[in-house]
């Protein structure tokens, strides 16, 4: 096993969770946008994880366990196809002839519990690469 993998791992799960709090605040951004380039209300996005080598048989993972990296990696973001809210405000620009408009499928509350989620994943992979660190200086002391 190589002495820094846990740093390796740890490190790609910051860069996922940075990405992840990057979208969410997007999706905070974007709670009150009613038209985009395309005509129609901000659609809510999502990252999506997978385990690096995701894929392979569990025998592969099991013989390669001990010397291949293995960590998290993004494979996309994708837009929430729940459908938009529709919000009765007559006086909106983008209002139909029933003074409905069309709101953007992003729940607050939603987005901060998932912004909780990400922010206390990406202190655990801190914490994680601290204490990978301190063991990596302990057994350097031990040779002293």
């Amino acid at each position: 096993m190589r002495m820094f993998n846990a740093i390796d791992v740890s490190a790609s799960g910051l860069t996922a969770e940075r990405l992840r709090m990057d979208v969410i605040s997007k999706n905070i951004a974007n709670a009150n946008t009613t038209r985009t380039v395309n005509g129609t209300p901000y659609r809510r996005q999502v990252v999506n994880f997978e385990t690096q080598g995701e894929g392979r048989s569990f025998q592969n993972h099991l013989n390669d366990q001990m010397e291949k990296f293995s960590g998290v990696e993004v494979t996309g973001i994708k837009e929430d196809q729940s459908p938009f809210k529709n919000e009765y405000e007559p006086g909106h620009p983008d209002a139909n002839e029933e003074g409905y408009v069309l709101k953007p499928n992003v729940d607050i509350v939603t987005e901060m519990a998932n912004m909780i989620s990400a922010t206390r994943a990406y202190e655990a992979n801190v914490t994680s690469i601290d204490a990978a660190k301190n063991m990596a200086q302990r057994a350097l002391e031990i040779g002293r």
